[in-house]
């Protein structure tokens, strides 16, 4: 028992301190520099990385002080890494002439990483409504899918266990209401010609929730027919054609008869094709010289007309 027990080894304080620092050490998120390469863009992410001014105003920053809030990935399991938060940093970095950012890696699920990179995206201050809208429908789902899991313990479970739809969380955490959650998720079932047009406010959002109503191959022929009419459809054009579509009876004809009728904010413009015009002005001209000719003509005509009536 005495030569047993001289074998015994106590450990030291130290060992004992240092077992607990690499404990937590491992447990400690770390910020690691990956090369661009070998980040991959998140699988169908909505939101777009334009090219625009604050694009390069963020390639600017960081060439002078490089990423200052680092990304969020995961392993791919087709080699690499893919991108959960960080895809405008990520594309400001390759502008910078940058071959490496710094990460987060993090080994997350599916709806847990959706749930993250939409989050992530949506503090931004201009969101596209096509953006939001498919935002709004992944997470939902993602959160959904964790809500059926009896082996998640985060905050929106729990949250879901005391009663409250997925639905109802989501409005309550991006502060809109639970129907229009529903209108925004309804856009994502316009076809990318009429979700563009929206973008660029071509077609209010409501004009555009009930034209998501109308089929694929109805849409497409609105499409053209907006092209060839050079309008877009007003609230109560967009409800007759949707009324039309679940009849079955939006054909061609119908479409065109809706949308070349003369609205009434049409009957306060006047337009001048530009074939009228040019023959009034010199081959040079451009547009808009063309606007502030026609301009200081009518305000001398304005001015000829009430000297003429002063007399």
């Amino acid at each position: 028992m005495k030569s047993s027990a001289k074998n015994v080894k106590l450990a030291s304080v130290d060992d004992l301190f240092s077992t607990e620092e690499s404990r937590a050490d491992e447990h400690r998120e770390k910020v690691v520099e990956i090369p661009l390469a070998q980040l991959h863009p998140f699988k169908n992410h909505p939101f777009k990385v334009k090219d625009d001014e604050a694009m390069a105003d963020t390639a600017e920053s960081i060439r002078q002080y490089g990423v200052l809030v680092p990304a969020i990935a995961r392993p791919d399991t087709n080699g690499g890494y893919e991108l959960i938060a960080g895809h405008r940093r990520h594309h400001a970095s390759e502008i910078a002439g940058m071959e490496t950012m710094p990460v987060i890696v993090r080994d997350l699920d599916d709806d847990a990483a959706t749930i993250i990179m939409v989050d992530s995206n949506l503090q931004r201050e201009n969101i596209l409504p096509s953006e939001r809208a498919f935002a709004y429908k992944m997470k939902l789902e993602a959160m959904k899918h964790q809500g059926a899991r009896s082996d998640l313990t985060c905050s929106q479970v729990g949250n879901k266990s005391a009663g409250k739809k997925s639905s109802e969380l989501l409005a309550e955490q991006v502060g809109q209401s639970k129907n229009q959650i529903f209108r925004y998720i309804r856009l994502t079932e316009l076809i990318p010609p009429l979700l563009d047009m929206v973008d660029e406010k071509k077609i209010a959002l409501n004009p555009a929730y009930e034209l998501s109503f109308l089929t694929p191959e109805e849409q497409a022929q609105l499409v053209e027919t907006m092209d060839y009419e050079q309008a877009t459809p007003s609230l109560s054009q967009a409800q007759r054609m949707k009324k039309f579509s679940q009849e079955g009876k939006l054909t061609e004809d119908v479409i065109l008869a809706i949308m070349s009728e003369e609205k009434k904010s049409d009957l306060d413009k006047v337009t001048f094709t530009s074939d009228t015009l040019r023959k009034y002005f010199p081959k040079s001209y451009t547009p808009q010289r063309m606007q502030e000719t026609i301009i200081k003509l009518l305000e001398q005509w304005q001015r000829k007309r009430q000297q003429q009536q002063n007399r």
